[in-house]
């Protein structure tokens, strides 16, 4: 039998200097009945805890680990690189090799500028946009999360949906009035929006794969229509690649899905398991950007060496042939496993995967949108939770969370976890 004493000595130390003990929201167990566990190191796809505990791991740093926990290549590199120094104020050549890759990767992406992270690319995103068009209004999507930016706080999903208001308190009613909100893959609504306000919205802001409600893929159709409903319009499409881009497929969901943006924000993957973030697009558009153009945006570490060498190491493995083959496979092998394993227990479920993202809903209806998500049974989603932690397999705590997998996961450890995951359902 498992244990977590220290963790749960460890959260209590650390809520009384750290807010609710965490400084994430979506690393809180809110829809959980236990503390959060702390965790001590990470190989391959197993992560371990302060008490000694092992776990199979699904949530892979919320996305960016791809290739598991400290990927050899990519530990050597940063260690090699932190022997020159941590970060100079100044440009250095790896800067520009990652954006070579990344450009070379998303045909979409003429320029791109990195940054901290995927808050900081949305943000940076939407001032870009306003200033092209001459716009203010943003478009986006209930459930879907682009970082804690003021304007996308509205009807936002991730920790948002488990631990607080979508509309976050502190949200000025001035900005928030610049937004508005559509259901997810509803292209009536999105219609209907723009024939009433087109003329004045900047852009719209997707997750072409939503990951922040649980991993819902678009319906057919949805993208192409906001390509076509922003075209007609003057506004530009901006796709949130933050959790998709690399992940779903070499390019992003873009690529797998057929659709081009004018503007896309990239993070996690990109960075190897270190803060980074970006967002590219047209050369016209990005050229408005200072100091070639007039819309300000800065960032004392942003391509700071490490992240940039972690992320071009992670790149580099992951444009050898076959990757996204085997990633996807293995990824519908685990997720049909699981579902299998809760019909062989009786209990009903809705399982999603696209590319090495997936979601266990626990729902009797196909999930689709924001509604369909938060009617699942949470409740029942935090029992499954503890009893697969207690199996040594861990997800995300929370059910409005996409799972991961990585290419550190094999067979083996899919068999655990489908054999984990039916004993846990029969728990129920």
């Amino acid at each position: 039998m498992r244990n977590w004493d220290r963790s749960r000595e460890l959260f209590e130390d650390a809520s009384r200097y750290i807010p609710g003990g965490v400084n994430s929201p979506a690393r809180a167990f809110g829809s959980v009945p236990m503390h959060p566990v702390f965790m001590e190191r990470g190989r391959g796809a197993y992560m371990y805890d302060v008490d000694g505990n092992g776990y199979i791991d699904y949530v892979l740093s919320w996305g960016p680990l791809v290739l598991g926990h400290a990927h050899r290549d990519v530990v050597a590199a940063i260690q090699s690189r932190v022997r020159l120094g941590t970060g100079f104020g100044t440009p250095t050549e790896l800067e520009t090799e990652l954006a070579r890759t990344i450009i070379d990767a998303i045909p979409s992406v003429e320029q791109v500028r990195l940054v901290n992270s995927g808050t900081e690319a949305t943000m940076s995103a939407l001032r870009l946009a306003r200033a092209y068009t001459g716009r203010e209004r943003i478009v986006k999507f209930d459930g879907c999360y682009h970082g804690h930016v003021d304007p996308l706080l509205i009807k936002a999903g991730s920790g948002a949906l488990t631990h607080g208001e979508p509309t976050s308190p502190g949200v000025p009613d001035a900005v928030a009035a610049t937004t508005r909100s559509c259901p997810y893959n509803d292209i009536e609504a999105i219609e209907a929006l723009f024939a009433a306000e087109g003329e004045q919205i900047a852009a719209v802001i997707v997750e072409p794969v939503a990951g922040n409600m649980g991993c819902i893929p678009p319906q057919p159709g949805f993208l192409e229509a906001l390509r076509s409903v922003t075209e007609r319009h003057g506004a530009l499409l901006i796709f949130d690649e933050v959790m998709s881009g690399f992940r779903v497929a070499w390019g992003g969901a873009q690529i797998l899905y057929g659709v081009t943006p004018d503007l896309t924000c990239l993070g996690k993957v990109i960075g190897g398991g270190l803060p980074v973030g970006a967002f590219g697009g047209k050369r016209e558009i990005m050229q408005l950007l200072s100091p070639a153009g007039a819309v300000y945006q800065a960032g004392t570490l942003s391509g700071n060496p490490l992240a940039v060498v972690a992320g071009h190491e992670t790149l580099a493995a992951l444009s050898e042939p076959g990757v996204y083959e085997q990633l996807s496979e293995r990824s519908e092998r685990l997720s049909w496993g699981i579902l299998r394993a809760a019909e062989n227990a009786g209990v009903p479920i809705y399982a999603t995967q696209v590319g090495s993202m997936f979601t266990t809903f626990f729902s009797e209806q196909p999930v689709t949108d924001l509604t369909s998500a938060q009617a699942c049974d949470t409740e029942r989603f935090g029992r499954f939770f503890v009893e697969l932690l207690r199996r040594g397999v861990y997800i995300a705590p929370s059910q409005f969370e996409s799972g991961f997998l990585s290419t550190a996961h094999g067979e083996g450890e899919i068999e655990q976890t489908v054999a984990a995951a039916e004993e846990a359902f029969r728990s129920l």
